[in-house]
């Protein structure tokens, strides 16, 4: 008797199973921002249910949301989906977002400030469902140091006129010394620690008796030891180009500043041909004396074989060298004294240079 209980009770459990696989649906296929705390796990045959979106997101295309459980796991089709609800990128900051104007929902927005600046307001704005951010963009504020404190024997000179008992990040000022002393440095910040430059040192320093530059000449000084800022002043002998600043000064390391350098002038290292020069053109022989200024530009002109055109090409006198552009061809005694009018200078010019190295240029 038991065994054959055993087998209907089997055969009831196979049927059952049977029959609930082939009329019923799982939950149906979603997308994201699709509302699911509506949804079942199992659905009846025959059995319909309308999708809706979730908080934050809205129907991103006019489709059917009524679906419909047809056979066993498989739903009725539609194209229904659900789009995020989007946040405008503050105007200020959408330069900073690669072209974008807005942002979907759930986006974060982080900020922070320079080095030297503190936060005024929230770090971070999320976007919100419906469509606001959680927090304004904060400012940032520079960062406020005490005022400075001048060093024993000299005072401070701001940059900016103070007001109260504070500066702020990046804002400068000079030290002074009661002279001669000077100060073993000049300059002092409000720091992005919010900490002033703590005050120098002021000693007695002297720079060592000026000295002579290359094609150049002290205008007026006495052979001797100059004291902190004290100058002198530097100028070429003739043709000679000065190249930095003219006056030197003492400075607070005991040392000059910079020396300037006298530049040499070019001579045009062709004997025919026409050049443009001084905003005139003019052939190489009237060019008297042949010298060009150190600085100063001379056009040479260049065949266009290809076109039968002239083209001009400019060089640079660089302290006594006067670079001849690799296209530039020298004439023959003959052509340059019987065919002058055939030379590339004479020439009708060319439309547009050759992009090509023929424009380059070689050592006079």
């Amino acid at each position: 008797m038991a065994p054959k209980l055993v087998f209907v009770l089997l055969c009831q459990a196979v049927l059952y199973t049977t029959v609930t696989a082939k009329t019923v649906c799982g939950r149906p296929p979603i997308t994201d921002g699709v509302d699911v705390t509506t949804l079942k796990r199992v659905y009846e045959l025959g059995e319909a249910v309308t999708l809706a979106c979730e908080a934050g997101y809205k129907p991103s295309k006019q489709a059917p949301s009524r679906i419909t459980c047809i056979n066993a796991g498989e739903w009725s089709h539609s194209d229904f989906s659900c789009a995020p609800n989007m946040c405008a990128i503050p105007r200020p900051l959408q330069a900073l977002a690669m072209g974008k104007t807005e942002v979907p929902f759930k986006s974060v927005l982080n900020f922070t400030c320079d080095d030297g600046y503190v936060m005024d307001g929230a770090n971070e704005s999320s976007c919100l469902a419906d469509g606001t951010w959680s927090h304004q963009p904060p400012l940032c504020r520079a960062v406020s140091c005490a005022l400075p404190a001048p060093p024993r024997d000299g005072r401070v000179v701001h940059d900016k006129k103070a007001a109260g008992s504070t500066t702020v990040y990046g804002q400068g000022w000079t030290y002074e010394c009661t002279p001669p002393k000077a100060p073993s440095f000049e300059r002092g910040y409000c720091q992005a620690s919010g900490v002033a430059t703590a005050p120098p040192v002021c000693r007695e320093v002297s720079c060592p008796i000026p000295v002579g530059i290359p094609n150049g000449f002290i205008t007026f000084a006495v052979k001797r030891e100059h004291s902190y800022k004290e100058q002198v002043k530097y100028a070429c002998n003739e043709h000679y180009t000065l190249d930095g600043d003219a006056e030197v000064r003492c400075q607070n390391t005991g040392s000059w500043s910079a020396m300037p350098t006298c530049r040499a002038p070019c001579s045009v290292s062709i004997k025919r041909g026409r050049i443009f020069y001084n905003a005139r053109k003019i052939w190489i022989s009237e060019l008297k004396p042949n010298r060009v200024l150190h600085g100063e530009h001379v056009v040479f002109y260049c065949m266009n074989k290809v076109e039968k055109c002239g083209y001009p090409v400019a060089t640079t006198c660089n302290d006594g060298v006067l670079p001849i552009p690799e296209c530039f061809e020298e004439p023959g005694r003959m052509t340059y004294t019987l065919k002058p009018n055939s030379l590339p200078s004479e020439i009708q010019m060319c439309a547009a240079a050759p992009a090509s190295p023929a424009s380059t240029a070689r050592p006079a």
